[in-house]
């Protein structure tokens, strides 16, 4: 039971700290400092999450993707939010 706790845990932590971050990557220049930052800067929290819960290594792809997917929704959010 606990190991559920954990995974929502992570996975809520993954997509709430790479949606923004997403928008701002929706801004910036594509391969430059801040556009990398963007998406290596919610790595660490998500890393330590990860240590501190006791997960295993075996959390990474599920992290991954909920990362991925706040991140492309974070672009489809910016491009729409500062378009207008």
């Amino acid at each position: 039971m606990m190991i559920n706790r954990a995974l929502l845990l992570i996975g809520g932590v993954a997509f709430i700290l790479n949606f923004p971050f997403g928008m701002l990557r929706s801004r910036m220049r594509k391969y430059s400092i801040g556009w990398l930052l963007c998406i290596h800067l919610p790595i660490v929290p998500i890393v330590l999450i990860r240590v501190i819960e006791g997960l295993t290594y075996r959390v990474i792809p599920y992290t991954l993707a909920v990362s991925v997917l706040g991140q492309f929704l974070g672009v489809r959010a910016g491009r729409w939010w500062f378009s207008s």
